[in-house]
């Protein structure tokens, strides 16, 4: 029920803000546009780690860009062409805020798609809804991005980080109820909100399961110290809360020290392009991950109509991409799902 009741306010939302880009009815025939929207095109700004800690997901502004750039030369929306300012903000919350005020502000964008990362996302939220300017999209699993009483100008899309957590928890209950957990996070909402499910999905059972739990930033240079730590509490199960760089260093660390563990790795640092490759894939054998998407290496989606879309899209409009790179499939499916309605 709950599933279908975001459905709906997913497609119901996406509608409203598209009908607002379009600028239907009375508006439209008297020529007053908002702001960002003109008989000739449509702005839309975004925010994406082209540098910085983060800079793995910058392939996800590169995508979309990508997929502006076709739905444009099949003739736009109703005529419009879609122009996407997409800015560096180095995974920085202080630096997202300047940023999203210069596209707001400044740049007079409609608004603020499918821009990257928990803390940064949340940085602005409140500034956005403030001005009523969509946040549409945001590539945050944070459960603040699902919060419509208090945010109505805030969507996010991809899977909550909470519930996800929640699901590796009831596994490890079913599957390893001796287990000793180590967890290693990230040190913001991100990290925080995959602790905090955990702990929910425990239960009760938590206190005595999860040995030790140590924290990063996301500027640290390596997470070596607290993969050591880890190590020393004597855990058999490792969960890697952590964004690509520190996945991929945990992942290398674990296996150069002679640790074991059966070793969780979240969704958003899973990525076989710039986790696994980078970690070695010698050293990523038996790591256990959730997905919500097709991930663009497993052969079972060969023949897949969608997947084989993709590929055509990647091949024409993005041929630099790297297909072994899930975010690029994460970032195909906003725009494609924005403009279907």
């Amino acid at each position: 029920m709950e599933s279908n009741r975001n459905r709906s306010r997913l497609a119901s939302l996406s509608a409203s803000f598209l009908a607002l880009a379009l600028c239907a009815g009375v508006i439209c025939a008297e020529k007053k546009y908002g702001p960002g929207v003109s008989d000739a095109e449509i702005r839309i700004g975004q925010t994406i780690p082209y540098s910085g800690p983060g800079s793995a997901y910058a392939t996800i502004g590169r995508a979309q860009a990508a997929y502006f750039n076709k739905l444009n030369a099949q003739g736009g929306v109703n005529g419009r062409k879609i122009v996407l300012l997409s800015l560096d903000d180095g995974y920085s919350p202080p630096k997202t805020v300047e940023q999203v005020r210069r596209l707001v502000e400044q740049e007079q964008v409609l608004l603020i798609f499918s821009s990257v990362g928990t803390p940064t996302n949340a940085a602005v939220q409140k500034y956005l809804n403030a001005k009523k300017v969509p946040q549409l999209f945001a590539a945050t699993g944070g459960s603040e991005f699902g919060d419509p009483a208090h945010f109505h100008w805030t969507m996010g899309w991809r899977a909550v980080y909470r519930s996800e957590a929640r699901i590796y928890a009831k596994y490890i209950l079913k599957a390893r109820p001796t287990a000793r957990i180590a967890v290693l996070y990230q040190n913001d909402d991100l990290g925080k909100d995959y602790l905090k499910g955990l702990h929910e999905g425990l239960g009760d059972k938590a206190a005595q399961m999860i040995v030790g739990e140590v924290s990063y930033e996301v500027t640290d240079p390596t997470v070596d110290s607290q993969i050591a730590t880890l190590k020393g509490s004597g855990a058999d199960t490792l969960f890697n809360f952590s964004t690509p760089k520190a996945a991929a260093q945990a992942i290398r660390k674990v296996h150069d020290i002679g640790w074991k563990p059966l070793h969780f790795v979240a969704n958003v640092g899973s990525s076989v392009a710039t986790v696994l490759k980078p970690a070695g894939l010698d050293k990523s054998i038996g790591l256990v991950t959730a997905a919500f998407l097709k991930d663009p290496t497993d052969q079972q989606w060969r023949n897949d109509a969608g997947y084989k879309d993709w590929m055509a899209f990647m091949k024409q409009y993005y041929p630099e991409g790297d297909i072994s790179d899930f975010y690029n499939v994460y970032a195909y499916g906003w725009p494609r799902h924005w403009c279907m309605y």
